[in-house]
Formats: C-alpha cells, structure tokens, sequence
C-alpha cells in the first residue's frame, strides 16, 4: 500500500521540486519585463518632451519631411512616430531578454536565432516605411501630371503606379527577410507583370482621347494661322 502511494505522489513530488526550481526564474522574467515596460514607457515620455522642447514637428515641416510622410498616408506626428516605434522596440527587447531568464535551451536557442535575425528586420522594417512613404509620393505625382496631361483614367493610373511600388517593396522586403525568395521571385513577375500590362492598356486608353485633343487643337491652330493670313492678306491689298 506504502509502494502504491509513493507510486502516485511521485510525479507530484517530481512537479513540485520542478516547480520551486522554475519560480526564481519565472519571478526574474516578469521583473525583468516589467522593469523594461517601465523603462520605454519612460523614454517615450522623455522623447516626446525633447521632441516638444527642440520643435521637432516644426523641424519636419520646415524641411518637408512631414509634408512626404502625409503623402503616404500616415497621418500621425512624427514626434509621436518616432516616439512609439523606440516604445515597441524596447519593449520587444524586454520580452526577449526576460525570456532568457526562464533558462530554457529551446527559449535561449530561440532568442539567439532571433537576435541574430533582428537586424534583418529592422532592414525590412525601414524598406517597407520608406517605400511605403515614397510610393505614396509618386502616386501623387502621377495623379496630377496624368490630370493636368488631360487622362480620362488619371485616378486608375495613380493607383496603379502606387500598387506596382508597394509589390516592389513587399519583395524586397520579403527578399530581406529570405522567406521563399523563389516563391517570392515567381509572385512578384506575375503581378509586377499584369500590373505593367494593366499600365500599358491604361495609357493606350486614356492617350486616345488626349491625342485627339492634341490633334485637333493643333488643327484649330493652323485654321486660325490661315484665317490670320488671309485677313492679312486682304487687308494688305
């Protein structure tokens, strides 16, 4: 019967030393985490004060930046982008490190891998803000040199322009990444492909009537060059 009930409290025995082996560790985890939420939350009040007190969002006027950013879209302060981005970074960084406190091989071996890829995604991280930015600039751009050039499908064709660099960016920052760079690779020609196409049937369509335009505005001009000429001509007689 002794034999019996030993047989049973064993794995409770087992769980419990495991347990009070694992709870220092689990304790420094969530110190550690805790203390670096504190710490970015922190350095996000410190950066939105030296932000306020240098005039940083007026800095970004004067020298266009804000005016880029709005183009894309992204319609928050850049003292407050800024602010968040450094805020998400250090918080990530704290659960990582309070992660390597549990002692763990499979947690550490994780950790190590992403260490070693975290420069990958920051590269990735700044491809797709900067292009997204960017993209969204030179969508405007061709919206308005397509509306000024007289395109019946100048909307179509901004957008068109601005889906082509978002695939672009996405595959680049996927190729960043090496995540299936030749599925990657094979995505990207077809929709970069039918996104060509799609332009190319764009311009003939809205260049028809435009052309037709430039045609026949070119043909009143030489009608009134001639009208000019033979009042000219009458009058010179």
């Amino acid at each position: 019967m002794e034999n019996f009930l030993e047989m049973l409290l064993y794995p409770l025995k087992e769980f419990w030393k495991g347990f009070v082996a694992f709870l220092p560790n689990f304790l420094a985890m969530l110190i550690i985490f805790f203390a670096g939420l504190i710490f970015a939350w922190v350095l996000k009040r410190i950066l939105l004060r030296i932000f306020g007190l240098i005039n940083f969002d007026k800095w970004c006027d004067r020298v266009g930046l804000t005016t880029i950013i709005r183009k894309g879209n992204v319609w928050v302060r850049p003292s407050i982008g800024v602010s968040n981005v450094v805020y998400w970074f250090f918080i990530i960084l704290s659960l990582l490190i309070a992660l390597t406190a549990l002692k763990l091989e499979a947690i550490d071996h994780l950790i190590a891998e992403t260490f070693l890829y975290l420069p990958r995604v920051l590269s990735a991280l700044i491809i797709v803000i900067v292009g997204y930015i960017v993209s969204g600039f030179i969508s405007r751009a061709v919206l308005i040199a397509a509306v000024n050039s007289g395109y019946h499908y100048a909307k179509f064709l901004a957008e068109a322009v601005r889906l082509l660099l978002i695939v672009l960016i996405l595959a680049m920052a996927l190729e960043q990444l090496h995540i299936a760079p030749g599925i990657v690779m094979a995505a990207f020609s077809i929709i970069f492909g039918g996104i060509v196409l799609a332009l190319a049937i764009a311009f003939g369509i809205g260049g028809i009537e435009a052309a037709r335009r430039i045609i026949e505005k070119k043909g009143e001009e030489r009608e009134e060059k001639k009208q000019k000429d033979k009042e000219r001509g009458i009058d010179h007689l």
